[in-house]
């Protein structure tokens, strides 16, 4: 079992997120690792909304290929370098995430490994058995 969770006694979230996520039972867990802005022949997008697209639908085809979905996310970490970007990436996010709501961070880092990356998300996925 999955269970999305709100605490009552502390402030909702302040974005589209749960503020934790219980599993229970058995079940198959996928850990992601960061993926960025690159396409389906490696190449780097340009700009930020055109990275988190591309970051999203590689984060995807790994679920899929796992036999999963955007609704098994438990856990997504997003990786930023500009804030003033934030209102472009939540778009994208919303695009492929609709209405489910995983445990998430966001990140507004300095730099990330390459100075041509703008974005970058890693995520944690849990499916029952």
């Amino acid at each position: 079992m999955t269970e999305f969770r709100n605490s009552p006694s502390i402030a909702p979230p302040v974005g589209a997120y749960s503020h934790a996520v219980r599993t229970s039972g058995p079940g198959q867990w996928l850990y992601v690792a960061g993926q960025i802005g690159v396409d389906k022949q490696g190449a780097l997008v340009s700009g930020v909304q055109a990275q988190a697209d591309a970051a999203w639908s590689n984060l995807v085809a790994i679920l899929e290929d796992a036999g999963m979905g955007v609704q098994d996310l438990v856990k997504i970490t997003t990786y930023l370098l500009d804030s003033d970007d934030l209102a472009a990436v939540n778009a994208v996010r919303k695009q492929y995430l609709g209405e489910h709501r995983p445990a998430a961070t966001l990140v507004v880092a300095k730099a990330l490994a390459k100075p041509e990356w703008l974005f970058e998300i890693e995520a944690v996925a849990f499916k029952e058995a």
